[in-house]
């Protein structure tokens, strides 16, 4: 009985320590950006990583959920007479949840996974030391910039999702289903509010946050060799996305 009790007091400090040692990361990675934020270079470059590469991907994934929300949307709303609400049902469930969080999960398996291998090898390769050594701080050169660009980046492609989204269930809607192309946008001009709108712009900026956060973390702080970046990558890709669905519910049931 004693030795389990001595395992899980030791799993809750390590699980405690872990914690400390990710806020402590997260604190100093914004004090970084406040106080010495790197070259506009690394910036762009980054933006361009994670929002203009993820654009496909994210035009793609848009363009089915659209298509799948419409043809769902209609035949359960056919049952009540209310097909006319098509456009509201479509463009409230992307703006405020599908939008965000599919085009978050998008990114951690795009983006995410690749910043995790990245800074993972610089650690296990000694450039990420070389740096220290060189009196040169690391989270100026890699962790700043990949932070701002997923803030940045996240919201812009969020709103590149819900609008090739709700051109898609218009494309199933009206052009194959015979809804009237007036009551599909009439009704989501109605029901749709900058509320919505805010909700959507709050939750993919934080997702930005989580993905930018655990994946830089996870790599800076890798095991050794390529199993430990193989696995850092995995553990980045896997927390990041249960996260994301986490604080999707905990913002939603607050923001409401």
């Amino acid at each position: 009985m004693l030795f389990f009790i001595e395992k899980l007091g030791g799993l809750s400090l390590a699980l405690l320590q872990e914690m400390g040692r990710m806020m402590n990361f997260i604190l100093y990675s914004f004090y970084t950006i406040v106080r010495a934020p790197g070259k506009p270079f690394a910036l762009f470059k980054q933006l361009h990583f994670i929002g203009a590469k993820s654009f496909f991907v994210i035009f793609l994934t848009a363009a089915f959920t659209g298509m799948v929300l419409g043809l769902q949307g209609y035949y359960t709303l056919l049952k009540f007479g209310s097909e006319g609400m098509l456009g509201s049902v479509v463009a409230l469930s992307l703006i405020r949840e599908l939008g965000p969080v599919l085009s978050a999960l998008m990114v951690t398996g795009r983006a995410g996974s690749a910043i995790t291998a990245e800074i993972g090898i610089m650690r296990i390769t000694e450039q990420i030391d070389a740096l220290e050594s060189m009196a040169l701080e690391p989270f100026k050169y890699l962790m700043s910039p990949r932070i701002l660009s997923a803030l940045i980046a996240l919201p812009l492609l969020c709103s590149i999702f819900d609008l090739v989204g709700i051109f898609g269930g218009y494309v199933i809607g009206v052009k194959l289903l015979g809804v009237n192309p007036g009551a599909y946008f009439h009704e989501m001009q109605k029901s749709v509010e900058w509320k919505d709108i805010w909700i959507g712009f709050v939750k993919s900026i934080s997702f930005g946050l989580i993905i930018s956060w655990i994946c830089c973390y996870k790599g800076y702080y890798t095991g050794h060799g390529a199993e430990g970046v193989s696995k850092a990558t995995t553990s980045a890709v896997v927390m990041s996305s249960v996260l994301i669905l986490i604080w999707d519910y905990f913002l939603t049931s607050v923001l409401l």
